[in-house]
């Protein structure tokens, strides 16, 4: 009687290096607008078209006189030439000057091997290791040196290793795994 060899189980490939890893960094700049994003526009000289906007689950800003505007997956630079440009095609002003700056942040969401798993407000430069303590910490059951991340608007989460320059970005799923002995 043969006996069958089992395939041998696929490992994690953790990430330890990359644009997560860049210590000291803020994410501010190639940030993305969605989903859940607060943001300020400011119309010069036009106060009653300034506010604040949500980012709805379709990626508008609904604005003022032009309504839903698209700026999902934009940068908070080229949403605001996106604002420019609706108020201009529609010729309600004619030389418009706009500037935006996202106010709040989507949250982040972390589950799995920590004491209070959830959703949590994003602060800009927030790492892995301030997620964790936001979570109130890890459980004794926790895997402590690699963690996973789905990031936002991806299907699949990536194993990286758990360092205190890993950045989180948001919208992202923390998972912190348990380990096995």
């Amino acid at each position: 009687m043969a006996w069958a060899v089992a395939p041998a189980v696929a490992r994690d490939t953790v990430i330890a290096s990359g644009d997560r890893y860049q210590a000291g960094s803020v994410p501010t700049e190639a940030y993305r607008l969605g989903g859940g994003d607060k943001v300020h526009v400011i119309v010069f000289n036009e106060p009653q078209l300034s506010g604040d906007f949500i980012v709805d689950s379709a990626g508008n800003l609904s604005l003022p006189l032009i309504g839903p505007t698209t700026v999902q997956d934009k940068t908070v630079g080229e949403a605001a030439e996106a604002v420019e440009a609706a108020y201009r095609s529609r010729n309600f002003l004619r030389v418009p000057r706009v500037s935006a700056e996202v106010t709040v942040y989507r949250p982040f969401f972390i589950l799995g091997e920590v004491r209070t798993p959830g959703q949590f407000a994003y602060v800009a430069g927030l790492t892995a290791m301030n997620a964790i303590a936001t979570s109130q910490g890890l459980t004794p059951r926790a895997r402590k040196k690699i963690i996973y991340i789905r990031r936002f608007g991806q299907v699949r989460e990536q194993a990286f290793a758990l360092t205190p320059d890993l950045r989180i970005w948001p919208g992202d799923t923390i998972r912190v795994a348990e380990r096995l002995f």
